[in-house]
Order: C-alpha cells, then structure tokens, then sequence
C-alpha cells in the first residue's frame, strides 16, 4: 500500500475542486475563468500581475532528525482541446448521438516523488514536463486535438534545527513554477502554471507536529513558521499542505457519492439541479469532460436512498450508520438531564431571566452582526431558555411591539447569549 493511499481521496478533491462549475458546461461563462485554488504561475507572468504567485512555501515542525522524508508534489497541467471537423478544419462545436463537444482547458494530473533522508538535506529536485499534442477520432465526425506547453519547476528541501531541548527540526518545502517565456495573458500563462498545487509528506522515523494545536513546550515554534499559499495540516501520520485552508485530519463526507468539483455549494442542490437541466444541456455536459460525464451519468442513475444520505446530518449528535434515536426527545423532562425551555432560566447579574422577563437588547459582545447592530436598545421579552449540546445558554426573545406579535405567531424569535441581554426590575 502506498504511504498516501489513506489521503488520496482528500488529496483529490482539493486538485479538482474548481476544476469545472454548475451547470457544468464548456460554454458556461464561469468555466471559461477557472482554477482559483493553488495556482503557481509562470514568474514572468507573476511580475505583471503581482496578485498571482509563482511559489509557494510549507514551514512544519518534524519530531526527530534522522527520518527518512518522502515528498510528493500533486498538480493539473492544462491541455488546450481543439474540436475539428472530419476535414480536420477547427469548428466551434461539434455533435455527435449523445454529446455536444466544444474547444476547453482540460487538465492532466502530474505528480513529484522525493525520498531522502533528512541528513542529506538541503536538496533541489528540478522537474520538466514536456508539451506535445495528441488527436483523438470521435467516430466519423471530427476529431479532438489536445495541445500541451511545455512547464519546468523545482521542489527545494531545507532543514532548521531550532534551539531547546526537544529536538525539534523546521522542515521547509519551496515549490516554484520556473517556466521561461511564459504568456502574458492570463488564459496563456494558466496553460504553463502548476494548478491546484498540494504537498504531502511522510516522515519514516519521525513525526509531525500540529500547527493547530501544537503542544504547550511547541507553540513558540508553531508561531515561526511561514506559509505562503500552501497551509499544512495533520492527515493522520501525515502531513498535507493545502492551497485551501483546512482542519487536522480533514475527510470527506460519508454522505458524498462522488465528485461534485463546486463545493461552494451543497451536494444535494448541485444533485437537484443537474437533474433539471434539458436533454440539449446534459448532450454537452458529456461533451465538456470525461469527469462531467461521469458525474452526470452518476446523477442520473442515483437511487432514492443515496439522494435521502443528502438530506443533511449533524454528525456530532448522531453516526448516520446509527439507528434513529427512539424514546423522549432530548428537551423533554423526563430525560435525565431535563430541560424545559419554557420554565428554565438563566442568571444575568442579580436576575433570574426566564420566560416573560422584559430585557432591553444589547447584541454585539460576543459577535459584530451587523444586522444585530439596529436591535442595539431595543425592547424585548423572553419567551425560552435553551441549551445547546456543547453547553452554551441561548435565549429567545420577541420584540415588544407588533414584530413581536409577528414573530410570536410564526415561533420565530431572536436569540442572544446572557451576556448581550439587559433585565429591566
């Protein structure tokens, strides 16, 4: 088993996320400007848009000195697909029985292997990737040519030994785009980048140390390390250094049935919503990618159960493997730990605040919302107080006036900790 088998999954959904969006058709305005996340560009493009960068770097603490390291670079090369007619002449689209295919940037997966020993640091692995252009025959019909630059980096290793007596090492990865004569166009410039970049690593006879949460004697060191682009988080024995900012020990949801590559929106809206595009819409889906048309046959033929897991979960009340909780809810009284909403209350200085007590609103200490702001002063009355499954105190209010006889008939109240609340005797 490969040491990054455990993450590949993970790994993957960062090196597509982007990669194409809803409605997921070539012609879509938005998939015409794409790969927001982890994109290294060439440096001479990267001195006339100082917003783009052409590296990256990863600071992380290693536990041991005489680890052997391995390191693998993952990103997209793009690859320019022409469409051309069965006289091999460029068309703007061409049709087929079950598919509409038009010119796009598709993308190939490249991956860096270094393995080395930490004693053998620092170390300098250059990497080339040359261009080339291959034709693929669609029936009868025409051809697909897909046309690729050349691209040429390097993945730089260096080592800190930091002061104290924990024995700890800083472990440096740069990765730099070193394309010459890159493209002063942005559409150019993204067919030589290193796209939708990450890094893992693997320390045989080591161990890496959260950046998150850092032990108390680590925290100083934690705090001196510099990221820039990519940021390192724990993936169990791991370490995965992300364009997008993530958790120790990230993971995909169970819940998931496969790759939707716009998670900046909700699975099941994106599932609901492919269903709903016409005969003519999904013919070009499939002609977009091989991955669009993966996911849409995967879409169509979802069964009911699959799309029910969609519906939502709140994974720290319940496993969805579990069986539903039967018997009492958990605010009924009968419960062991009883909670009754409705007579509870909660202490606010020298009052008992529960239902019914009139309090003059104070929103803000603990959040800036800009919409409590213009509840600032006003007058309101308690209508519950409740708990939450970590222990914090919620209180529900109506407005007095009648936006709180509004609110009353609908059950919908505002809420406020304790502390943004002022009783009035």
């Amino acid at each position: 088993m490969n040491e990054f088998d455990a993450v590949q999954e993970l790994a993957d959904a960062l090196l597509f996320e982007g990669y194409v969006l809803y409605p997921y058709r070539a012609s879509d305005g938005k998939n015409r400007v794409r790969w927001q996340f982890g994109v290294l560009m060439p440096p001479d493009y990267a001195l006339v848009d100082p917003s783009e960068r052409s590296w990256s770097q990863t600071e992380c603490l290693l536990d041991g000195d005489d680890a052997v390291l391995t390191v693998r670079l993952r990103f997209l090369q793009a690859q320019w697909r022409h469409v051309l007619n069965a006289d091999k002449a460029e068309v703007t689209f061409l049709a087929t029985d079950d598919a509409t295919y038009r010119p796009w940037d598709e993308a190939v997966v490249r991956t860096v292997d270094i393995t080395t020993r930490l004693q053998r640091f620092p170390r300098e692995v250059p990497f080339h990737l040359p261009g080339g252009t291959e034709t693929e025959a669609i029936g009868t019909v025409g051809f697909l040519r897909r046309t690729r630059q050349p691209i040429t980096g390097t993945v730089a290793l260096s080592l800190k030994k930091l002061p104290g007596p924990y024995g700890v090492t800083r472990l440096r990865i740069r990765v730099e785009n070193t394309t010459p004569n890159g493209s002063s166009e942005r559409v150019g410039a993204l067919r030589q980048a290193l796209i939708a970049h990450h890094v893992m690593a693997a320390a045989d006879g080591g161990r890496f140390i959260s950046l998150l949460e850092p032990p108390e004697w680590a925290r100083a060191y934690a705090a001196g390390c510099d990221n820039v682009g990519l940021y390192p988080v724990l993936a169990g024995d791991l370490l995965l250094s992300s364009p997008i900012i993530l958790y120790d020990h990230p993971r995909i949801a169970p819940e998931s049935a496969g790759d939707l590559y716009d998670a900046t929106e909700i699975d099941e809206i994106l599932s609901l919503r492919t269903m709903t595009l016409t005969e003519e819409e999904k013919r070009e889906v499939r002609g977009t990618d091989p991955r669009t048309a993966e996911l849409l046959d995967r879409i169509d033929s979802m069964p009911p159960e699959f799309q029910d897991r969609l519906h939502g979960t709140i994974r720290y009340l319940r496993k969805v493997t579990e069986p539903e909780p039967v018997s009492k809810p958990w605010w009924d009284p009968g419960n062991d730990a009883s909670v009754s909403p409705s007579t509870d209350t909660v202490q606010v200085g020298d009052v008992a605040v529960g239902n019914g007590t009139k309090v003059r609103l104070r929103p803000g200490v603990r959040r800036a919302d800009a919409q409590d702001m213009f509840l600032t002063g006003r007058l309101g009355t308690v209508v519950a107080v409740l708990s939450d499954v970590d222990g914090e105190t919620h209180v529900a209010v109506a407005l007095d006036g009648e936006e709180g006889e509004v609110q009353r008939s609908h059950g919908r109240y505002l809420y406020f900790s304790p502390d943004e609340l002022e009783p009035l005797q």
